[in-house]
């Protein structure tokens, strides 16, 4: 069973850092809920390494006290049922005044729960050292059954008001979102049933002479951690995936504009950044842009409308849309110019006025679409061959 939790409890910490090292974009600050989720998962990582028997005996051992682990275990257990009322608290939002309001009720009621855990521990009989079925062990020990029983009512309270807010708010809202509050859902209706139920059901169990201890010790802890990742992939998901999938498209562009980078590379200006793995995709795609962009200018004055023209009407005969013919034009004018500029030949007399498709949208996909039509358009395919080229010299003959 340790192996079980603390695999889980690992891989909660390492969401848990994730989140956390992710500041509120453009402030480089941490939002309450960036923090109180980062918080959240971090206490189910601790709750779930308190829990295991190995880090039980430990425990018991450097404090000399038989079960000093229980309370460690679930006063951690009853903070972070706060701790996630207090994420949903954040996460739903509202006047500042009410949130902060309900946010030290919270507080304030399972402090209370924590210190009566406390406080029926130190006055109950627990001599006798239980690692995995303490639940079951005490169950009908004076003062160790109510702590016992409050521990659970806490976990259970939390639970429940997690399963109604996120039935409520996943009709009000949608895409990863609602994803996030369906698996926050199943994990709480997991955790009910799956932990919570069992539990029960193994302490009324011996409170009715009965042993169905194998609840309490063999199925609610891997229920317990299944559910706690349930619901850590909830909260940060909805969190995560947009930037993630925001790096993927960088470095996605970032290839694309590849063919385009190799062709204009070479009279670029713009001062290189210092390189280094920790440099996000995002800052390597803007850093190829603006090179690109000041590549483009230095050839603007090689430019040859008659070349983007006489190209542009090819591909317009071809059957090209106007659209992907402008862009062939273009293509076909920029290995016009780069050779030019390559062969240092003066720039033309008078210059060119265009202007690139690539100039007029604010995003990367105009130079994305032009260095596909590098790479792709049969036109710019037979400029790097010499074919039209040769023919457009002889029109101009």
């Amino acid at each position: 069973m340790s192996l079980v939790v603390y695999v889980a409890a690992a891989l909660l910490a390492l969401a848990a850092v994730v989140i956390y090292r992710r500041p509120a974009a453009g402030t480089g600050a941490r939002s309450p809920l960036t923090v109180s989720t980062a918080v959240a998962i971090a206490l189910a990582a601790l709750v779930f390494v308190c829990s295991a028997p190995v880090t039980l005996a430990v425990v018991n051992g450097v404090t000399g006290i038989p079960n000093f682990g229980a309370p460690l275990t679930y006063g951690l257990l009853s903070a972070y049922s706060c701790s996630l009322l207090i994420l949903l608290i954040h996460w739903r939002g509202g006047p500042p005044e009410r949130m902060r309001r309900t946010v030290r009720r919270s507080v304030t009621a399972y402090a209370a729960l924590i210190v009566a855990i406390v406080v029926l521990f130190v006055l109950a009989d627990s001599d006798t050292e239980r690692l995995a079925d303490l639940d079951t062990y005490y169950a009908t020990t004076p003062l160790m059954r109510e702590m016992i029983v409050l521990y659970l009512l806490g976990h259970t309270v939390a639970t429940v008001v997690m399963c109604v807010l996120c039935l409520k708010w996943q009709r009000e809202v949608t895409g990863l979102l609602r994803t996030g509050l369906r698996l926050i859902m199943a994990s709480s209706v997991l955790d009910l049933l799956g932990f919570q139920l069992t539990k029960y059901t193994a302490v009324a169990a011996r409170w009715a002479g009965g042993d169905l201890d194998f609840l309490s010790t063999g199925v609610a802890p891997p229920l317990a951690a299944l559910a706690a990742l349930l619901s850590s992939a909830g909260f940060t998901l909805p969190r995560l995936l947009p930037p993630l999938r925001a790096h993927w498209r960088c470095l996605g562009d970032h290839r694309r504009l590849r063919p385009l980078w190799s062709r204009v590379g070479f009279v670029s200006t713009a001062p290189k950044p210092p390189s280094g793995w920790w440099q996000s995709p995002r800052q390597r795609l803007h850093w190829r842009e603006v090179a690109i962009h000041d590549a483009l200018l230095a050839l603007a004055p090689y430019f040859d409308d008659g070349v983007r023209e006489h190209a542009r009407d090819i591909a317009a005969r071809a059957g090209r849309p106007p659209h992907q013919a402008r862009m062939a034009g273009e293509a076909e004018m920029l290995v016009d110019a780069a050779r030019r500029a390559a062969a240092r030949e003066q720039p033309l007399d008078p210059p060119s006025t265009y202007r690139l498709h690539a100039t007029e949208v604010s995003d990367s996909s105009g130079l994305v679409e032009l260095a596909h039509a590098l790479r792709h358009s049969a036109v710019a395919t037979a400029a790097r061959e010499g074919t039209v080229r040769t023919s457009h010299g002889l029109n101009h003959g």
